[in-house]
């Protein structure tokens, strides 16, 4: 997985645990089982930091034009996320035309959702000091000064080690599991009212 991180790449840093009462573990064999069957799945998440229209979506498209394929690395972290494990009944690409999410996928507890295939448990370390943020209100701000105490996802471009300056901190995350975005890249997603 070396050459996800080379000069040039585009991925997702997620850090990621427990979600909606349900372990990690879990998740992954949930989610693996929804590509089986559905050919994707949708990773669910919340915050502002990576919204599907304002960040991921134009993140994603000016990386595709390059012909680049868009990784989701995750670093596995401890998580006590007590929301609500309903399942998402509808998702949307704009937040505007909603449509059914498919019987084989259940993204639970999540405002937002990223389209994945090929789940893999991968074992590296993310130099975030070789990275800079490409998408959302700090671009350019190098991922280790991004990524710090709430912040738990970003946009980020992997930069050239050459073109990185002397100071600042070198701070590297082991990451764990590795999937592929798929287009649309990332939905809104909500439970139908009652």
């Amino acid at each position: 997985m070396a050459d996800i991180i080379k000069p040039g790449a585009g991925i997702i840093f997620m850090k990621v645990g427990n979600h909606a009462r349900e372990p990690l573990s879990d998740i992954v064999v949930r989610k693996r089982k929804e590509i089986e069957d559905a050919g994707y799945a949708l990773w669910g998440y919340g915050g502002n930091t990576c919204h599907p229209l304002t960040t991921v979506q134009p993140f994603a498209h000016a990386y595709e034009r390059r012909g680049r394929v868009i990784y989701l690395c995750m670093e596995p972290m401890e998580s006590h996320h007590f929301a609500v494990p309903e399942r998402a009944e509808e998702y949307s690409v704009d937040g505007v035309t909603w449509e059914a999410v498919p019987e084989s996928i259940n993204v639970r507890g999540s405002r937002y959702a990223l389209k994945i295939d090929g789940l893999e448990v991968e074992e590296f370390d993310l130099p975030l000091w070789r990275t800079r943020v490409a998408s959302g209100h700090s671009v350019g701000l190098p991922g280790s000064q991004y990524i710090y105490g709430r912040v738990d996802k970003a946009c980020l471009g992997v930069v050239d080690e050459a073109d990185v300056t002397a100071t600042g901190e070198h701070r590297v995350v082991h990451i764990g599991l590795v999937a592929r975005l798929l287009e649309p890249y990332a939905v809104f997603v909500r439970n139908l009212v009652r």
